[in-house]
């Protein structure tokens, strides 16, 4: 395999874990939000109290950052593999 594909491949990489952290950032942000405007509203205080029902965004929004990091490493890992092989 060429020098610069190995490159490619861990640039890749270096791109799924940086758009994993925004994701998990962004996840952790609209989760603190919604608990914020929750908690303001006194009408709605057992959904604040019990979280139900559930709300999936915020959290899919983390899985997904965890995913798309977990992926960003191994493509970092296989380029640099195949880069010291090489």
């Amino acid at each position: 395999m060429p020098l610069h594909d190995c490159f490619i491949v861990m640039g890749i990489g270096g791109l799924f874990i940086v758009l994993g952290l925004v994701a998990i950032i962004w996840g952790r942000s609209e989760d603190k939000s919604y608990y914020n405007s929750m908690s303001t509203r006194t009408d709605d205080l057992r959904e604040y109290l019990e979280h139900w029902p559930q709300r999936p965004e915020p959290g899919a929004l983390k899985i997904g950052g965890w995913i798309a990091i977990a992926i960003g490493l191994l493509m970092l890992a296989i380029g640099s593999g195949f880069w010291l092989w090489g």
